[in-house]
């Protein structure tokens, strides 16, 4: 089973990268090629009227853009020369697949939180299209660049993630109203990194050839973060029911958000390093298994 044939990525790359200018002329069209799509949605949104979704997309795009400007600077610095879009051999991943931009512009449930879980799964494919080809490049220069851009992905990861969950807890707030909510019995994360840990075993055993190997580095890892976490986050006992990738899901969100509210500089580190693991963890494993 090759590294990365995933639900997250449909399918491998059509290749490996040659130049330092392939690699610049295909982040600078993947960047693009969101920006046009965010564009298309934003617009899309303001003829029907929804301009709350509207504004989302826009923020979207223009996000987009700053990364298609960076990617040119990076490239001036490097070779002197402009991302040249001839250079691309063959297309990176999607921002949207078909079924996905069309839901968004035909349903009627869409909402600023699921458009950003759309946007959320965008940069979790892009990080995992750019490990991809660091894994697989032999140039030092192109494999170096490839992590650059998934660590850069990853840092976009938890920008949107941290907005989506502002958009979840205003549309949460504004369906509950005032109601008094029951507080189930609680757990902290590292209960839950070690059941992650009994579910990365059995996926294992499911696996074979390199998906096998990262799922075991993966398992490893969590073992380490599982000794991290203790007494951190606060879990309905109910999430250790829940699937291996709905898991992986809660303990980024949980960090994030344990990150946001603490005042304590100590904690914060401690958390926004769990975190980023987990982002990072929660992209590996959506390319590993399917959906």
């Amino acid at each position: 089973m090759p590294l990365l044939r995933t639900s997250l990525l449909r399918s491998e790359p059509e290749g490996v990268l040659k130049t330092l200018d392939e690699f610049f002329a295909l982040a600078h069209a993947m960047e693009q090629e969101a920006a046009h799509r965010y564009d298309d949605l934003a617009e899309a949104m303001r003829r029907q009227g929804k301009d709350d979704l509207a504004d989302v997309f826009t923020r979207l795009a223009s996000a987009e853009r700053e990364h298609v400007d960076s990617i040119t600077q990076w490239s001036q610095s490097r070779s002197g020369r402009n991302p040249d879009p001839a250079l691309v051999r063959w297309e990176g991943p999607k921002t949207l697949d078909p079924e996905a931009a069309a839901e968004v512009k035909t349903t009627r449930l869409m909402t600023p939180y699921r458009a950003l879980a759309l946007a959320v799964r965008n940069e979790e494919r892009a990080f995992a299209f750019w490990s991809y080809l660091a894994a697989y490049s032999d140039d030092p220069d192109i494999k170096n660049a490839s992590e650059t851009m998934a660590k850069e992905e990853l840092g976009h990861v938890a920008a949107l993630r941290k907005e989506r969950r502002r958009a979840y807890h205003h549309e949460h707030a504004r369906r509950s109203g005032d109601a008094p909510q029951a507080t189930p019995q609680q757990i902290d994360a590292r209960r839950l990194e070690l059941r992650l840990v009994a579910q990365l075993a059995d996926l294992e055993q499911r696996l074979s050839g390199p998906a096998a190997v990262r799922t075991r580095a993966i398992r490893q890892e969590t073992i380490e973060m599982a000794d991290a976490a203790a007494d951190f986050g606060s879990f309905p006992v109910a999430a250790e029911r829940r699937g291996l990738l709905e898991i992986a899901e809660l303990l980024v969100d949980g960090y994030l958000d344990g990150a946001d509210r603490s005042t304590d500089a100590d904690r914060v580190e401690v958390l926004q390093r769990l975190a980023e693991r987990a982002i990072s963890r929660l992209a590996w494993l959506r390319s590993l298994t399917a959906d």
